[in-house]
């Protein structure tokens, strides 16, 4: 049984940093790309920023470029995902999700986010941003 696991989330204050992980349960992710989505209240849900099978093949949302960063410990079968200067519009349930379909080119492209590309998802953690 293929699964995600995503403990952390929480609440932060603007401008604060926020680390989520995502561990793989029943696959290894070497041959898998693992990309974060969210889902703010009343929005759709936005892709955020994807990590390929490759080191160098990493992707990101415009609305998270500079402040998000993602790494992968494939010992531990776990991705990372840093968010740093954290904006209260960054509130939102954030899933990770893992894609065999995706390759190391369309990892560091648009494609990345698109949600249909991605069959395993995580349960989702909440993160909200407010003072």
């Amino acid at each position: 049984h293929l699964q995600l696991v995503e403990p952390g989330g929480g609440l932060v204050q603007p401008g604060g940093s926020l680390r989520l992980s995502c561990t793989t349960s029943g696959f290894s992710m070497e041959d898998y790309a693992i990309s974060w989505f969210r889902r703010a209240p009343g929005k759709e849900l936005e892709g955020v920023i994807c990590k390929g099978r490759q080191d160098d093949s990493t992707y990101s949302a415009e609305s998270v470029k500079g402040r998000f960063t993602i790494s992968r410990d494939s010992v531990l079968n776990t991705v990372y995902m840093q968010m740093n200067n954290l904006k209260p519009e960054d509130t939102a349930v954030y899933y990770c999700a893992a894609s065999n379909r995706i390759t190391d080119a369309q990892a560091m492209g648009v494609i990345s986010l698109v949600s249909g590309w991605y069959d395993v998802w995580g349960q989702g953690t909440q993160v909200t941003v407010s003072s």
